[in-house]
């Protein structure tokens, strides 16, 4: 199956290749949050159908090895595509049987629809044309739509079209799964309502009522309805269409899908029948769907210049969306490792929140805060878990599902040598720092702890330090698992888990500080969920006393990891799933020094260089940015990235703790690429890998552009490859909307914070218009504008409004004006921006000064007036030294600033000042001293000084300030 040459919003497959379908089915995922249906073909084989709801689970029991087990699984829901169709004397469509003059796929990203474009030619000659077009809402959450257009090219005639909603599906859509059962539905039921089809299941175990109810719509509306035909596990619907040679018909199917798990709703059945009723026809759907895609891509944009890397960044921010949208804030669901795409790892939610929060913080934190009061939720399961293995506080499970319990497998299958073997991985304790990490992470992007997500993390804190127990003069936390995941148990030892894994240890470290933090953001927390103080002396004593191993001048991933073997690379060049190859050879990972993926180096990860080596010092271990390399280049040479979330970690760590950006750069594009390319050799058909989609675009944001999130603010520090070109991205930072742009020449920030509001009109209408007056591209005006091209798309194609000094050189670009591009003027006074954060007020000298307002411009004088102390501002000009502004004979200035007495003048007041509201910085400079008017006699002497007031009119009269005192000050920054 090939894929055509993209551009940046198209995933293109061309042809029908039965061997990649299940690639392209879970590419091709179309879903809106709550739901999401793969891209499977309505029609023919092979097929792998999958409609997933967001939280439905169900266990069953299977017996395996001679044992019976217990496995909850994501369940495969029934199956609203299947629509085919035959011409007059043959049998029903299928792709793999037909003879196809043109078969393509496309995924529009921008739009969230799938296109299939196909002509058939049957057994008779007759060529017809098909083209579909498929949706899941992302405007209305319950429903999704595939619209059919049939053209006869070259014949007339009837065309049979039957439209099917199928209730018999299994979870069979993972090979080594299929010895388990896949039965989870049960109780099916069919029936109709006016033209209205239904279908009802129930999940076995969980009883989760689930119903699909569907609508028909023909085109030409002339065209006859089908009756639908009642099965007991589907529903049927035929029609016939009579095409004319060259003339379209189309028949639309509109589905909606609810459960008994939704709110507002009596039962399942009478909610969809309600839903797909009030469905707006497929134009009126479609057009909902496409403006709730684009609202979303404009708070999740990241571009960059490259179109080929482009396109991969926007799948990876599509799927993400799919799987996780503002629908999903306010479910009761995590965050699926494989998405909503497919049934690998069983829909379970692990630990990928943690490669996918911190992305979502800065763009929808509504998202990641839902996601949270997932964890927020089971947080009784986990202390339940907590307190059955005799600690405190909350132990979250490694495997989490419907409630919260640990759902890990207790036997795995090593499809390499057919054996089923122990699941040890449920001590991957660390599951609850990744939950901890978030927590703290949501609160720097947003400045918020509520007191639930305090209560998280405390108790968390609380099992971690009951985890470490005291030996000698230190805290030890034994029997777990790390990050690494091959290493499961010492060589030969009875009982399962690893001492001292580093990551485990310096991360427990981190959170005892940050439960102390907590703690004092959320003073009001009740009594035990508040900490004693002998609760928090624990947490300072064991974040000051947690044992590290090292050797070989490197961190040690656990105690005892330097006495292993080096295991023969060479015999096992290219193995990435070392810990099959081993045990299908008979031998053991366990023995070796070899990591499947990053585990040490997650720290490199998670922390700054700073923060890693402040952290050992804390704990009393010596440590500079030496050793970090070292344990850098030691581990990367040790690992066989037998995971997704391999390459997107050290691409990080080479970009960031030990500079090496081609590595890094070749480490980035294999996890940008591995679902796409299914790098993994098969593993991306049973569902996308969303950790490590979420962890490239965060990988973007935050090592290549250096964007830190810090309790004091945000921190930019770009070490951006020469391969993005550049990139610009819209980010919500503590409520304020900030875009950010970068290229090779470095950075910049626009804080909707301190921006020039726009007025009535359209800036982007404004900017294309003068851009296309002066017969400019978007390109030259960004290099006249010293703006990323990217950026000023960004401002012609959203509601936005960039900072005041970024308008001013749009407006020089453009030749024209701010107030212009604004529509209607800046009503406002200058200023309105917060301070900088560290203020000086600078007194100026006098010879400052005069250079300061030498150049003219507009002043205040300030005098008392006939009718109280006025201000006017003026143009003025400097003139030999002396101020020199103009203004109206017998005006009301003119007598005010007369005394009445022959050669004596009124001293007046004269303030000139600049902003900079860009920098918040600026200066004042005032000038005091007699007001003379100049008589004819002397006013030749000043009519060179080029003084022209903007209020225009007959001010002929020159008044001149012979300066007496001059004072000034400056603000600036430190």
């Amino acid at each position: 199956m090939d894929h055509a040459p993209p551009g940046p919003w198209e995933l293109i497959y061309e042809g029908f290749e039965p061997q990649g379908e299940g690639l392209r089915e879970a590419l091709c995922t179309l879903g809106n949050g709550r739901f999401a249906t793969r891209g499977a073909t309505p029609d023919g084989e092979p097929r792998s159908p999958g409609t997933y709801l967001a939280g439905c689970y169900n266990r069953l029991d299977s017996v395996v090895a001679g044992h019976t087990v217990t496995n909850e699984d994501i369940v495969n829901l029934p199956d609203w595509l299947p629509l085919t169709f035959a011409t007059p004397g043959s049998g029903w469509f299928r792709p793999e049987e037909a003879d196809l003059p043109l078969y393509r796929h496309v995924l529009d990203l921008r739009r969230g629809v799938l296109l299939r474009d196909l002509r058939w030619r049957d057994a008779e000659g007759r060529v017809t044309r098909v083209r579909q077009h498929r949706l899941v809402s992302m405007a209305d959450p319950y429903l999704a739509a595939m619209r059919t257009t049939f053209t006869a090219e070259n014949w007339s005639g009837p065309l049979r079209v039957r439209a099917t909603l199928d209730g018999r599906v299994r979870n069979e859509g993972v090979a080594r799964y299929r010895d388990l059962r896949g039965d989870h539905l049960t109780g099916h039921a069919t029936g109709s309502e006016d033209d209205l089809a239904w279908l009802t299941v129930s999940t076995r175990c969980s009883h989760v009522a689930v119903a699909l109810a569907a609508r028909i719509e023909v085109d030409p509306a002339s065209a006859p309805h089908g009756r639908p035909v009642l099965g007991g596990d589907h529903i049927d619907s035929d029609h016939v269409l009579d095409l004319a040679e060259g003339v379209p018909a189309g028949l639309t199917k509109v589905v909606s899908l609810t459960s008994s798990r939704d709110p507002a709703a009596h039962d399942a059945r009478s909610s969809a029948l309600r839903h797909v009723r009030r469905a707006p026809p497929f134009e009126e759907l479609l057009a909902r769907h496409e403006a709730a895609w684009e609202r979303l891509w404009r708070r999740a944009r990241l571009d960059v210049a490259d179109p080929e890397l482009a396109q991969a960044v926007h799948l990876h921010v599509f799927h993400l969306l799919q799987t996780l949208s503002p629908h999903t804030a306010g479910l009761d669901a995590g965050v699926p490792a494989r998405g909503l795409h497919g049934e690998a790892y069983r829909g379970h939610v692990f630990w990928d929140e943690l490669f996918v929060q911190p992305w979502l913080d800065l763009r929808f934190p509504e998202i990641s805060r839902g996601l949270l009061r997932y964890r927020w939720r089971r947080l009784p399961e986990a202390r339940d878990a907590a307190a059955a293995a005799g600690h405190a506080g909350a132990m979250f499970p490694w495997q989490s599902g419907s409630d919260g319990r640990e759902e890990t497998q207790t036997l795995h299958l090593n499809p390499k040598s057919g054996r089923w073997l122990p699941d040890r991985s449920r001590l991957q304790r660390h599951v609850g720092l990744a939950i901890a990490y978030n927590v703290w992470h949501h609160h720097l992007a947003t400045g918020a702890m509520p007191p639930w997500c305090a209560e998280l993390l405390l108790d968390i804190a609380r099992f971690f330090a009951s985890l470490a127990v005291p030996a000698g003069d230190r805290y030890e936390i034994r029997g777990v698992m790390g990050p690494d995941e091959y290493h499961d148990a010492y060589p030969g030892a009875d009982v399962p888990g690893l001492d001292n894994n580093a990551y485990t240890n310096v991360m427990t470290a981190w959170l005892m500080a940050r439960a102390r933090d907590t703690a004092a953001l959320a003073p009001d927390l009740p009594p035990g969920v508040a900490p004693t103080a002998a609760e928090l002396a624990r947490w300072d004593d064991v974040g000051h006393r947690l044992r590290v191993d090292f050797h070989d001048g490197v961190i040690s991933q656990f105690t005892g990891y330097g006495d292993l073997a080096e295991l023969d690379w060479d015999h096992y060049a290219g193995v990435r799933r070392l810990d099959r190859a081993l045990e299908a050879d008979g031998d053991d990972v366990n023995r070796y020094k070899a990591s499947k993926q990053a585990d040490t180096l997650m720290l490199c990860y998670l922390l700054t260089d700073g923060e890693l080596t402040g952290l050992l010092r804390r704990l009393g271990y010596p440590a500079g940015p030496e050793l970090i390399s070292r344990t850098v280049a030691y581990y990367l040479r040790r690992t066989s990235h037998g995971s997704t979330l391999s390459a997107v970690v050290h691409a990080w760590v080479l970009a960031r703790s030990r500079p090496d950006r081609a590595r890094s750069w070749r480490f980035f594009t294999e996890a940008l690429y591995s679902d796409i390319k299914d790098v993994q050799g098969g593993t991306t058909a049973e569902g996308i890998h969303l950790g490590a989609m979420g962890g490239t675009l965060d990988l973007l944001q935050r090592c290549y552009l250096g964007l830190e999130v810090r309790a004091d603010g945000l921190r930019l520090d770009p070490l951006l490859p020469g391969e993005v070109g550049s990139m610009s991205m819209p980010i919500r930072y503590r409520g304020r909307q900030v875009f950010i742009e970068a290229d090779h020449r470095g950075a910049r920030i626009h804080d909707r914070g301190d921006v020039i509001m726009a007025g009535t009109g359209d800036l982007g209408r404004r900017i294309i218009h003068h851009r296309e007056r002066l017969g400019l591209t978007r390109e030259q005006v960004a290099e006249r504008a010293d703006m990323s091209p990217g950026y000023l798309k960004y401002l012609e194609e959203n509601a936005d409004t960039p900072d005041t000094g970024a308008l001013y050189r749009l407006a020089d670009a453009l030749r024209t004006t701010v107030e212009d591009l604004l529509g209607g003027g800046q009503d406002r006074p200058p200023g309105h921006g917060p301070a900088m954060a560290h203020p000086t007020l600078e007194t100026l000298d006098e010879q400052e000064c005069r250079r300061l307002i030498e150049p003219g411009g507009i002043g205040r004088v300030a005098f008392n007036g006939s009718h109280g102390p006025t201000v006017l501002p003026v143009n003025y000009k400097v003139h030999h030294g002396a101020v020199v502004f103009r203004t109206a004979a017998g005006g009301a200035m003119d007598k005010d600033l007369r005394s009445g007495l022959e050669g004596v003048d009124i001293l007046i007041a004269f303030q000139i000042d600049n902003i900079d509201e860009t920098n918040r910085e600026g200066w004042s400079v005032l000038v005091q001293g007699p007001a003379h008017h100049l008589p004819p006699e002397e006013a030749a002497q000043v009519t060179g000084s080029g003084v022209t007031p903007w209020a225009g009119g007959e001010r002929q009269l020159y008044i001149r300030i012979v300066p007496q005192r001059i004072t000034g000050r400056r603000i600036h920054g430190m």
